[in-house]
């Protein structure tokens, strides 16, 4: 009898283990991201210490990287040139979220376009704009140039690069700061001020320190963006400012030496996933998304040294506002955010300004401005085949990404919401990790695992790799708006008699529909604007819109490219614009 009862029980809890939970609803995100994310990483890294002859273990390609001068200084340069951009990046971009942070949430909302339009916007059509604003013959000489001054050198450098890396990473570090300061209430710095501490002290010792969190999540997202870089520094930069991925393309594309790519590609991954512990143990991967920061122990020597730096900055505000109070008065004073904001948001939309009446110059250089307008440069884009084709490529596969990655995100989401699984945390790094990993290490992988199953040089190749890296943007998305989900609804028409599927498709998922349609969108930019996977699974034959533009911009600058430029910057807005709408009716 107690036999038959204990076998009964056992059965039960078997059947309670694989009773069809929430969680199995990101069973298919978990195997595509185990298939095409951590096994073409983990194997690439695997190759980096395996004799490419024997197959033995060695360390050959890392003690190569230590003792050759180059790879050192190289390795060492990427390090240096990705702190500098998060510094500058968060120096820039923390005035202007404070200020945006201040504006009444209607204004807000539109002056955030301002910093959206240069986020979404191609790499390539940034760096373009920028190679015509810093050349020797472009604005900024041209003005030097009429005024009877010097131009300076400011392309193929390290100024150039620091430019364009900056430019491309303050609007993720104001987007990424901007949500944890909207959400610190004012009425604490006003307290501290009651209680007669100095603006300064109370901005400093309240506001800053809430603010914290954010700045932390936005050095490590502009830190660990930059390490992948090689767009800028192949373009914008010198032989001194070669970056860590740019050696990676050099030896898979020249010498097909995966081994030593590999390991170049280990070091990356190392510091980004080092950064990211940081992160982690101080704050939570979780605050990425929006949630609560991790609360600290508090205490210890770092704390105490943190509290005194501050004292330091709040004693230097009070010094920098008494000196300048008779020159700038007070309404001066209150009026330098809104003025240095408006200068940085000058120089973030600097290169559209640029771009776009190049895109009609009548001559065949790129002046500016220029000395006449035409539209014959979209002639030659649209009478071309290779443009064409490249563009409704560019157009099938980021449509297949958008539906594969938000259906697959969505699941995932709702997976996570539902869920109170330990798993849980685990799986939220997971859907989020390809956006931590430097994208170079993603698609080397990838290349070399399509290699041995040849899909190198198809667009099911582009779409599984395009997919892999708009899942964590798409995860997003939705996950913010499943979040604020009223799951009492769902409930409500199960009691009616509604089944699973019946409560998800007609419940559900339309009350989440903005979050699915911003999903998509986002998913589709992403996919649209992809530059490193295309380099090396399109093979050459397959190329995207992306890929057409970078290697006519490394053979020869014309005004094709500022055409081709409006045409993706004009494409990507719309999308924007419609994504950001109806993110917001989705709240």
């Amino acid at each position: 009898m107690s036999a038959v009862l204990l076998h009964g029980s056992a059965e039960g809890g078997l059947r309670q283990r694989l009773r069809f939970g929430p969680l199995w609803l990101a069973a298919p995100g978990i195997a595509f991201l185990a298939i095409f994310f951590l096994y073409p990483v983990l194997r690439l890294l695997g190759l980096s210490i395996q004799d490419a002859d024997t197959g033995a273990w060695t360390g050959e390609h890392y003690a190569r990287i230590v003792d050759t001068g180059v790879y050192f200084r190289v390795l060492m340069g990427t390090f240096r040139i990705a702190g500098l951009t998060a510094l500058f990046s968060l120096l820039l971009g923390y005035p202007l979220a404070y200020w945006l942070a201040q504006l009444p949430e209607r204004r807000r909302g539109t002056m955030i376009l301002a910093v959206m339009v240069p986020f979404w916007t191609s790499y390539l059509v940034k760096t373009f704009a920028w190679m015509v604003i810093l050349g020797r013959t472009g604005v900024i000489g041209g003005i030097l140039s009429a005024g009877g001054l010097p131009a300076p050198e400011m392309l193929h450098n390290e100024f150039g690069v620091m430019v364009g890396m900056v430019h491309a990473m303050l609007p993720l570090a104001v987007l990424t700061m901007l949500p944890v300061m909207t959400g610190i209430d004012r009425r604490l710095v006003q307290a501290a001020e009651t209680l007669g501490a100095a603006p300064g002290h109370a901005f400093w010792l309240v506001y800053f320190q809430l603010s914290l969190p954010g700045v932390a999540a936005a050095g490590l997202l502009t830190f660990i963006s930059s390490l992948g870089f090689f767009i800028v520094p192949a373009l914008l930069g010198g032989p001194q400012q070669t970056m860590l991925a740019q050696l990676i393309i050099t030896q898979i594309q020249e010498m097909l030496n995966w081994a030593f790519a590999g390991a170049l590609a280990t070091f990356m991954l190392a510091a980004a996933l080092v950064t990211c512990w940081v992160y982690d143990r101080i704050f939570g991967l979780s605050t990425l998304s929006g949630e609560g920061a991790r609360r600290g122990k508090g205490g210890g020597a770092m704390r105490r040294a943190g509290q005194r730096i501050l004292s330091a900055m709040a004693a230097l505000t009070a010094a920098a506002a008494r000196a300048t109070a008779p020159v700038l008065g007070e309404r001066g004073r209150d009026r330098l955010p809104a003025l240095y904001s408006a200068l940085v948001l000058v120089f973030l939309v600097a290169p559209a300004i640029v771009v776009v009446p190049i895109a009609f110059t009548s001559s065949p250089f790129l002046d500016f401005p220029p000395p006449g307008y035409s539209l014959k440069w979209f002639e030659v884009y649209f009478g071309s085949d290779l443009w064409l084709g490249a563009t409704l490529r560019s157009f099938g596969v980021a449509f297949a990404t958008a539906v594969v990655a938000t259906l697959v995100a969505g699941l995932a989401a709702l997976a996570l919401a539902r869920s109170t699984s330990r798993w849980r945390g685990t799986i939220f790094a997971l859907f989020l990790a390809p956006m931590i990993v430097p994208r170079i290490v993603i698609a080397v992988g990838l290349f070399y695992l399509f290699a041995q199953i040849g899909l190198v040089a198809t667009d099911l190749g582009l779409v599984i790799g395009h997919t892999v890296l708009a899942l964590p943007f798409a995860f997003v998305a939705i996950a913010a708006v499943v979040k604020g989900h009223d799951w009492r609804l769902d409930q409500a028409a199960a009691t009616l008699g509604a089944n699973r599927v019946q409560t998800l498709l007609r419940v559900t998922v339309p009350l989440i529909r903005g979050g699915l349609v911003a999903a998509f969108l986002f998913a589709f930019i992403t996919s649209f604007d992809e530059l490193t996977v295309a380099i090396f699974v399109s093979g050459g034959v397959k190329t995207t819109l992306p890929k057409q533009m970078w290697d006519d911009m490394i053979l020869q600058l014309n005004p094709t490219l500022a055409a081709v430029s409006v045409v993706v910057f004009v494409i990507v807005m719309a999308l924007l614009l419609i994504a950001e709408r109806l993110r917001r009716s989705g709240r």
